[in-house]
């Protein structure tokens, strides 16, 4: 080999050591940012609050002791305590699909997050007439447990006119 082909080779051998180096640098900095623990406390807040407002805004009227165990499920604090002195009910089944959603706020280390959904509810007695579909947009509050985030309290937003 030549010298000059010689100091190409060790160049480029050196050059690639620095950026395995300086790759492996960007990682470890990544991996300890606070901002991407914090994006992900906030992508599972979303997910696990739209799945849970789904869950609360639907109802199988065939099935109404399994409806009331997902909505157990659902939920926590006051709003499981209110759904666990509910007993099982019969009326219309109630479909729901979460249209669009948003944290309004999230305390990840207090383990709280505010939600906001437009959700289409379609409701509808077996055998009675055409189903029903409403456009609602609700407000939840959302908190950390061991098994995930869950709805702790949701209510309607009003839909404004001044």
């Amino acid at each position: 080999m030549t010298g000059t082909r010689m100091i190409a080779l060790w160049t480029a051998v050196v050059l690639a050591v620095l950026f395995c180096g300086f790759g492996g640098w960007s990682f470890a900095q990544a991996e300890a940012d606070e901002s991407l623990a914090y994006a992900g406390s906030r992508d599972t807040a979303l997910a696990d609050g739209k799945r849970h407002i789904a869950s609360l805004t639907s109802f199988d009227a065939q099935q109404p002791e399994a409806g009331l165990r997902r909505w157990l499920d659902a939920s926590t604090g006051p709003l499981r305590a209110d759904l666990k002195r509910q007993s099982t009910t019969t009326g219309p089944t109630a479909r729901s699909e979460i249209t669009d959603a948003a944290l309004t706020a999230l305390d990840d280390r207090a383990g709280t997050a505010e939600l906001i959904a437009t959700v289409e509810v379609e409701t509808g007695r077996p055998g009675g007439d055409a189903p029903q579909t409403e456009r609602k947009r609700l407000e939840a509050a959302l908190a950390r447990t061991s098994d995930g985030w869950k709805v702790q309290s949701l209510a309607a937003v009003p839909v404004g006119g001044v």
